[in-house]
């Protein structure tokens, strides 16, 4: 391509013009804060109007007056910076905050966010402290047991967010406390703020995933809502670390995951040091502030009451262990210090005000506002008593019910004062606090709802102490913390013990009103519908017995024997079988019938074309190695083979030759030495070209070299052939060290030198002659490796030469030979590998593990194989695919795929490997994915995604088809634990009867899923025994018994392991100035920590290269210069390496174990700062980068890539639209540097050029003469066109690109192949931008771009064409994409340790390159340890079970023609789900779960009491992957609430016959469907005004129309009431003793029953629960008046469940209608579909709706599915085609699609 063709890209795009500009908004987006910034100096500050506006609409009118001046200038300008944090903030991506790899992402959360979040729980009533404890520490062990890696951070600047409630202030110091000292949370309180340099050490020391932070503060009355500031503050600061934010509002989670809003740190950083400064001194401003106004006037006339407080809390301390030296509880010990300190400082207030009588500080309050000192003393009284109940009861006996009283103001003010005390004696505590057991109870400190029973109870008594009779533990406890608190305020008269209350004041006044309990005041008694339905009997027969049922005469019963009628949908047929999502998934034109021939011929044509290209695509993937395939005889059977000795007879004696076998001996040892003659002639031509082209390209000239040997069949011709090149390499070192420097001299010459001697000594020694033996002892003399030379046999030793000639000297390496082949040889060495032809394998020889996978497929057995990317697994597959093919014409094959450029990948490799003559309308190999299908079902091998493979698994009509298959492959098999899909993974493991094989390069402990997937296989062999039973067959009078013939079959599983990469992988730092690239080796040891591999040891994958082996072997003797083993372990005297000429990749394993175990044991003998030591010593120093100027010098890495001689490589991000500009940033590159280097005359010259091709075109054009006599003008036009020729040939060398211009290589392909890629590139919409990259040797690869995009781009990367590609995930799966370095450009959320692995693997591929690169530039030094040590993820299993799935396996078991095999399945499904794996009780609650599903489609009329699916049920199973919103779907189809809507559609324009309806009427249905399918929620704060202004969307999804709404709540208290029930059923199956307990801390509260002494009349009328039951929630939630009732409302299930249950909220299918966050404030619903209804508009979806490229475009490609979906149910189960909702429906599918059309790429 010329240098002009750059100005053809001007406006061009990757996608279409419409998707273009979203790519470069994007972009934009992430540098939008330099402008945005660039307004916010310290000199120019938003005006103070503006400021003291927001403050009147957070404070209300006048209070700003009452702020300082420089207060106010500080909050004017956080609103602007706020405003354009607000607009980050809103764009957050919700997505997974968890990975499952050990160590992969350790993260931040600061506490006081942590506080916030479960403060405001609205199940917790303030003052329950243990009940606040404990939803703290259920949340910390979810995500512990999730696999979360966290610290906790509290500031020391953060308190003055809580000065305002004495209260919370107090619980935050017992938060951090009881985190310290009763669990194994690291919690750091030691940094003052987030801008103290402690802090920004540590952060840039430990660089977290991400920092959890609340948006929000807690919002109290004073604070003029300034706490929040100081939360952005440290959001846009963290941000501006470059480390992610993670809000902890609108967090979620599952049984697997937590999901939150993430904000990228990129969108923000780029200016934020510009405003620093500014920062820091409006958040300094705000802490003095709140701080001062907090703590001045608790007490009146002590300005300095916060330090007096201090102080006495200090001296109380000190006097209480003086007066009671044994330990006591800490509730005890806070309990009386701070009713003491409160006392006393009450007393001092007392007194101050007596002594100012009169004065305004006295008027403040009137008598009656305040205690008198005896009240306060009763308080105390009260509390003694309650800390006392606290100490004794258990936690079962202390669940009260909702509160309906309140405090009065005076008892409320010194309870104030009170938990002020207890904030300072925890302060003092953490300081001081030395034995850990003192802390425990920590937690449990104050039960306010307790504490007002007492109060409540103790005025209901009489005076006289025999009423208070509260048991003999308690009152013995009451009267000992009573006698030390009389101790503390000896110096003043507290009274007695006894009574409670000596005053007559009312403490508490009970509100009389009671606390409404909600509208279902009644808890449903549980009682199932009977069923006759063999399946259910099966599965829940053993815990049936224990539900009671409902009676025949029951309402809910008889209701369900009445049949429904829908007054709407008289044409409507429910019932009508519907076509499966099969028959409605695209087909390719070539499968349709049809009459004319002429269509006939074109779809011939057209498909056959579409073979040739899926030949043509997998020829580049594996060269043309297509095999014909004939069916074996029947009856005919693969056999293995047998092993050597067993073949050739070992032990027996042969019997001796014949003549004629003699004589056929003596002709073919004739034949031989022929065609050696031949093959030597042969050599001897070509061989001086090879020495020439090793002389000139080393890599080349070895490549022919193997070529040739490859069709040597004598070993002697090889052998003549290496001792040639091993000549030559010699001589190329001897010439390079006559003109080098010794000390410059390049060893790799010499490695090539060794590299060629220990191919011959490896496969040659035993056909070598002396003289070859004694020329390599001299080479190895020459080297200076005598002591190796001297070890070759049938050599004569001659003594050492004297070293005093320097001549001599000269081809000395001046290594010794093992350190040199470590350092010089390392991807050389040579591998163990197995010599003995398998012939089952034609192109290589098989290792011992791939032997073991084909004998498992000879067997038919199933196989887990997990071993490393380009280790050969996937041979095995296409093996299995051949046997399948060969046994019979009938039998299937499955291969699934995760991804669906995988599933092309694997189709074209098929057409490329096999081909078989089969029956008329059978095929070889078929594709089935969502949207497209062919010859899915008349073919043999079926290449298709999980999804599709299940609907043909629990698909009815599809069964026949199901028992045609033989074998299933499950390739990239860990998806079973990624987070979309993964249940479906799972299903078709658990279901499939055949055998299968599952691959995975990335998997921990696999024997565990062996282990699974074996109870599977052996549950399917009784099954197998079960349907084997004989069949008798009447014959007459006699009766004959026949067995059914059975295939073979095996039901063992296999494992099949292999840990060892072919190829090394060697990491490098990519350091960047700015001017400079440089690359710093990494050692993997230096990602290490001595704590981790104390507790971890090194993962199994942390393999190193012989030369990294090598230098840690240096930096640990080094290091420990005493070291015992140093001598051993030395690589010259190491007993695997000593004296071997020929070390193998095998003895260097042996070394490299050797030092790690070594390693180990110096830490567990004590030498631990030795080994932090190496460690240290091994990692890089000084690695800078800039991510700033990442994107302009993109181009530099990609030059310095080039001169380093590692292209091809493919370069990594997560960004769309950063893999596209980067692309474009080289392009540019290379063809700015080809203009500056052509200059304008080239341009001038090309032009002139072509437009006198153009005009000699034009006139070749003319007709051409016919008559002889017009010879001259013949002659003149051969003229014209040898001139056209020449400058044709110069135009050409004009547009030839310069080398150094371009990174294509011509020469890796033929012309034609390029031609036939680049034509059909031209035919995709987005041809002009890729191809014209593509011709340069440069493309990208994302899930966005077309097909054909992708696909030229991987041809064009396979043949070697392109060598410079930058991609998202999409090649990580699976594709087929070899280069020699792998580059991570930056940093991502998706970038975890699963990633790393999968994307690291394309690196140093067999059969490639002899090692691999690996390269991060612009990542993290912390992240990349974290991404290397990290272990790959173990399979977790998913909740297994829905509604819609129940659903679908009734209606298989009903509807399916053979009964048994469908149940087997349905029950195959439902017992062995990989959750419930040895875990019985988890077993019983699926069970439960399942029968409550039931029930719901009971009742909902989608299944009859025999199970036979009725009404609406086949659209539910249609829409199951919306649950809920397929049921709610249905129930405004029933209700006919959409025929209301159509309905309004214009009657005279039905009456014409040709149906439009008006917008309006869309874009409600839209509206409606946008509401239940396209659900997304936006960041609660995207609400907030100011901070953005949309342009083309509306952006909030409204609410849905009344009755909709109406339709959703009634649908909403069916499933609460069904699943209420549910978990008061499951509760049974709960642990009490650990409901008990803390989930973090272990922490317990007592059993089920009171202590012994604790019981009387007193206590019993403590704890008097509410009206409704307690025994399905937590006792935790108890405290805070929570009963079953709130089960049934499904708003905080999650919290209030017994957690040992184990079912999470998101498994029960309610559909919110509004979500708010714990602020309370709404999460709005995005309104992308209804506004791309509107606007049609790609673009306006990334920029005002908040949505990424590739989530867009995936969402409304799932959209427009859902619409098709819909819109074909609606047809089929509807005779009349006129009717309104079927041509409502269809019109809105087909303008939503054409419009998809437009903007699909």
């Amino acid at each position: 391509m010329a240098s002009g063709d750059a100005e053809v890209l001007e406006g061009s795009s990757g996608f279409s013009s419409d998707s273009e500009s979203e790519g470069e908004s994007s972009l934009l987006d992430e540098d939008e804060p330099e402008e945005l910034f660039s307004d916010l100096s310290d000199e120019e500050l938003p005006d103070d109007a503006e400021g003291a506006e927001l403050l009147e609409s957070e404070s209300g009118p006048g209070e700003e007056a009452r702020l300082p001046p420089d207060l106010q200038k500080h909050l004017s300008f956080l609103k602007g910076t706020s405003n354009i944090l607000l607009s980050k903030l809103s764009k957050a991506e919700c997505t997974s905050l968890l990975h499952d790899s050990v160590e992969s992402e350790f993260f931040l959360i600061d506490g006081d966010s942590l506080m916030i979040q479960h403060a405001l729980n609205n199940t917790f009533c303030e003052g329950q402290n243990l009940h606040f404890f404990y939803l703290v520490e259920r949340f910390l062990f979810d995500i512990t047991q999730k696999g979360a890696k966290y610290v906790i951070v509290f500031f020391k600047d953060a308190e003055s967010m809580w000065l305002g409630n004495s209260y919370l202030l107090s619980l935050r110091s017992a938060l951090i406390l009881h985190l310290k000292s009763n669990t194994e949370v690291p919690v750091y309180t030691e940094f003052s703020n987030c801008f103290s340099l402690e802090w920004q050490a540590f952060v840039q020391e430990n660089y977290p995933y991400f920092i959890l932070i609340s948006d929000e503060a807690f919002k109290l009355a004073g604070n003029k809502g300034m706490p929040s500031y100081l939360l952005k503050i440290f959001i846009f600061h963290t941000l501006g670390n470059k480390i992610n934010v993670a809000m902890t509002s609108g967090m979620h989670s599952d049984i697997r995951r937590l999901y939150g809003y993430n904000i990228n740190s990129k969108m923000v950083f780029t200016r934020c040091k510009k405003i620093h400064k500014s920062m820091e001194s409006a958040y300094q401003a705000i802490v003095s502030y709140l701080s001062r106004s907090h703590t001045s006037g608790l007490f009146p006339g002590d300005d300095q009451n916060g330090m007096s407080v201090s102080k006495e809390v200090q001296q109380e301390i000190a006097h209480l262990q003086s007066l009671w030296p044994e330990r006591l509880d800490i509730r005890s010990s806070v309990c009386v210090v701070s009713c003491s300190v409160a006392l006393k400082c009450y007393m001092h207030m007392l007194k101050h005000r007596e002594n100012h009588k009169g004065d305004e500080i006295a008027s403040i309050k009137t008598v009656d506002e305040i205690l008198t000192f005896q009240e306060a003393a009763d308080l105390c009284r009260m509390y003694c008593v309650h800390v006392a109940l606290l100490i004794h009861l258990p936690l079962t006996k202390r669940a009260q019910k909702k509160s309906n009283c309140k405090w009065v103001k005076p008892a409320s003010d010194f309870l104030q004062l009170q938990y002020l005390s207890q904030h300072f004696i925890l302060k003092a505590l953490d300081v001081t606090q030395n034995k850990r057991g003192d802390m425990v109870y920590l937690c449990d400190l104050n039960d306010t709802l307790l504490l007002a029973r007492v109060a409540l109870c103790s005025r209901k008594t009489d005076n006289t102490e025999s009423d208070f009779q509260m048991g003999e533990i308690v009152e013995e406890e009451y009267r000992k913390l009573w006698k030390i608190l009389s101790s503390l305020t000896s110096e003043y008269d507290v009274g007695k013990a006894f009574p409670l209350q000596t005053a007559s004041r009312m403490m508490v006044q009970e509100n009389e009103n009671p606390v409404a309990e909600g509208p279902l005041e009644v808890i449903p008694e549980v009682g199932l519908i009977p069923v006759n339905i063999a399946l259910v009997e099966e599965y829940t027969g053993s815990i049936l017995k224990n539900f009671p049922t409902l009676s025949s005469d029951s309402p809910v019963v008889t209701a369900l024997s009445e049949s429904k009628e829908f007054d709407n949908l008289v044409d409507w047929y429910p019932d009508k079988p519907l076509s499966d999502d099969y028959e409605r998934t695209r087909s390719s034109a070539f499968g349709e019938k049809t009459n004319d021939p002429w269509v006939r011929k074109r779809m011939l044509r057209n498909y056959q074309k579409l073979v040739r290209f899926h030949r043509f695509y997998g020829s580049t993937l594996e060269g043309n190695i297509t095999k014909n395939i004939i069916t074996n005889v029947q009856g005919a059977t693969t056999v293995a083979p047998k092993p050597a000795n067993i073949i050739s007879g070992k032990g027996k004696k042969l019997p001796p030759k014949k003549k004629a076998d003699l004589i056929a001996e003596e002709n073919i040892r004739k034949k031989k030495e022929k065609e050696d003659q031949k093959q030597r002639e042969q050599w001897t031509l070509i061989s001086k070209s090879i020495m020439k082209m090793i002389q000139e390209n080393f890599d080349q000239g070895i490549k022919k070299l193997e070529e040739f040997l490859k069709k040597c069949s004598g070993d002697s011709v090889k052998l003549i052939a290496e001792m040639d090149v091993l000549e030559n390499c010699f001589k190329i070192w001897v010439e390079h060290c006559q003109i080098t420097e010794s000390t410059k001299k390049n060893n790799i010459i010499a490695g090539r030198v060794m590299k060629r001697i220990h191919n011959i000594l490896d496969k040659y020694e035993k056909q070598m002659d002396k003289s070859q033996m004694k020329l390599i002892s001299t080479y190895l003399k020459e080297l200076g490796f005598n002591k190796l030379a001297q070890t070759l046999p049938d050599v004569e030793q001659k003594p050492a030469r004297s070293k005093s000639s320097k001549r001599e000297d000269r081809f000395v390496v001046g290594v010794d030979p093992v350190r040199f082949q470590l350092k010089f040889m390392g991807p050389y060495l040579l591998r163990d590998e197995r010599n003995d032809p398998d012939p089952r394998v034609a192109h290589f020889i098989p290792d011992t593990w791939q032997r073991a996978l084909l004998d498992a497929v000879d067997s038919n057995e199933s196989a887990v194989i997990v071993a490393p990317t380009s280790s050969g697994k996937t041979y095995a597959s296409y093996y299995c695919m051949e046997k399948v093919l060969r046994d019979s014409d009938d039998g299937v094959l499955v291969y699934v795929a995760p991804t669906k450029a995988l599933v092309n990948q694997v189709v074209a490799t098929v057409y490329n490997r096999f081909s078989k003559t089969l029956p008329d309308g059978m095929v070889v190999c078929g594709v089935l994915t969502r949207d497209y299908r062919q010859d899915a079902l008349n073919c043999q091998i079926l290449i298709t995604v999980p999804q599709c493979l299940e609907m043909l698994m629990l698909t009815p009509q599809r069964q026949a088809w199901v028992k045609k298959l033989k074998y299933v492959i499950f390739d990239e098999v860990h998806c079973i634990g990624q987070e979309i899909g993964a249940e479906v993974w799972e299903h078709l493991l658990v279901m499939i009867q055949c055998p299968f094989l599952a691959l995975s390069a990335t998997i921990s402990k696999p024997e565990d899923l062996a282990h699974w997937l074996q109870t599977v296989k052996n549950y399917w062999q009784q099954v197998d025994k079960t349907a084997e039973n004989p069949v008798k067959v009447s014959s007459g009078k006699k009766k004959q018994q026949m067995k059914m013939p059975r295939d073979q079959k095996s039901f063992r599983v296999r494992l099949v392991m292999y840990g060892e990469r072919y190829n090394d992988l060697e990491k490098y730092m990519c350091c960047s100035d700015g001017s400079d690239i440089e690359f710093v080796s990494y050692h993997p040891c230096a990602a290490l920590t001595a704590s981790h591999i104390e507790k971890y040891g090194f993962p199994s994958d942390l393999s190193l290269s012989p030369p990294e082996s090598l230098r840690l072997y240096d930096t640990m003797a080094e290091t420990w210069t005493s070291w015992p083993r140093a001598q051993e372990l030395n690589p010259e005297e190491y007993k695997h390496f000593k004296d071997k000429i020929v070390i193998k990749k095998n003895d260097v394993r042996k070394y490299e174990a050797e030092l790690k175990e070594e390693l180990v044991n110096w830490l567990t003998s004590g030498h631990r700062d030795q080994v932090t030591e190496v460690l240290d010593k091994l990692r890089p120093r000084n690695v800078v980068n800039s991510t700033a100027t990442m994107v302009k010098q993109f181009p530099m890495l990609v030059e310095a890539l080039q001169k380093e001689n590692q292209l091809p490589a493919l370069f990594f991000s997560f960004s769309v639209s950063l893999v596209e500009r980067l692309a474009k940033e080289t392009f540019l590159h290379v063809t700015n540097k080809e203009q500056i280097k052509r200059g304008s005359d080239d341009a001038k010259k090309r032009i002139e050029v072509e437009n006198k091709l153009r005009k000699l075109s034009k006139r070749a054009g003319k007709k051409q003469p016919s008559d002889p006599k017009e010879s001259h003008v013949s002659d003149n036009m051969v003229m014209k066109e040898t001139e056209q020729e020449m400058l044709h040939q110069k135009l050409q060398e004009l547009r030839k690109i310069p080398p150094d211009c371009t990174y294509a290589v011509e020469s890796a392909a033929d012309r034609k192949i390029l031609d036939t890629i680049f034509q059909r590139l031209q035919q995709a919409k987005t041809a002009n931008q890729l191809r014209f990259y593509l011709e340069r040797g440069i493309g990208f690869h994302h899930p966005s771009l077309n097909s054909k995009g992708r696909q030229a781009v991987e041809m064009l990367f396979r043949l070697g064409f392109a060598r410079v590609v930058t991609a998202t995930g999409t090649l990580a799966l699976g594709i087929n994409m070899p280069c020699k370095t792998v580059v991570f450009l930056d940093d991502s959320v998706s970038l975890d340790a699963l990633q790393y692995r999968q994307m690291s693997g394309r690196a140093g591929r067999r059969g490639f390159d002899v090692i691999g690169n690996v390269i991060f530039y612009c990542v993290p030094l912390p992240k990349v340890q974290r991404l290397l040590k990290a272990s790959v993820p173990l399979l977790r299993g998913q909740f297994p079970l829905s509604m819609s799935l129940v659903l679908r396996l009734m209606v298989l078991a009903a509807k399916s023609d053979d009964k048994a095999d469908a149940e087997a399945k349905a029950l195959s499904l439902l017992q062995h789900s990989m959750l419930c794996y040895d875990k019985q009780k988890k077993q019983l609650t699926l069970k439960l779960y399942f029968l409550f599903c039931l029930q719901f489609l009971l009742k909902e009329g989608f299944l009859d009491l025999n199970g036979m699916p009725q009404g609406f049920a086949g659209l539910v199973t249609h829409l199951h992957q919306h649950e809920p919103a397929n049921f709610i779907f249905v129930s405004f189809l029933v209700k006919g609430l959409f025929h209301k809507i159509c309905s309004q559609s214009d009657t005279s324009a039905r009456k014409a016959g040709s149906v439009r309806f008006s917008e309006e009427v869309m874009e409600s249905l839209l509206l409606i469907l946008a509401n239940i399918f396209g659900r997304k929620y936006l960041p609660s704060c995207s609400t907030e005004k100011g901070w953005a202004t949309f342009h083309q969307s509306k952006v909030f999804l409204e609410d849905l129309p009344e009755e909709f709404a109406e339709a959703v709540d009634e649908y909403n208290r069916s499933i609460q009431e069904i699943f209420g029930c549910f978990f008061v059923s499951a509760s049974n199956q709960a642990d009490m003793v650990a409901e008990c307990q803390l989930p973090l801390s272990g922490t317990s509260f007592g059993g089920v029953q009171s202590p012994q002494g604790s019981d009387s009349k007193f206590i019993d009328q403590l704890t008097t629960p509410g009206n409704h039951p307690t025994t399905a929630v937590s006792p935790f939630a108890c405290l805070s008046g929570i009963t079953n009732l709130d089960l049934f409302k499904m708003n905080n299930v999650d919290s209030i469940s017994l957690r040992t249950v184990e079912v999470n909220s998101s498994n029960i299918p309610v559909l919110s209608l509004r979500k708010y966050d714990e602020h309370g404030r709404r999460m709005p619903l995005n309104a992308y579909a209804l506004d791309f209804y509107r606007h049609g508009s790609l673009r306006a979806l990334l920029n005002d709706n908040m949505l990424h490229l590739g989530d867009a475009y995936n969402a409304l490609n799932d959209f427009q599915l859902t619409l098709s979906s819909i819109s074909t149910s609606f047809k089929e189960i509807c005779d009349n085609k006129d009717d309104v909702v079927v041509l409502a429906f269809e019109q809105l599918r087909d303008t939503f699609y054409q419009k998809f059309e437009k903007i699909k790429s």
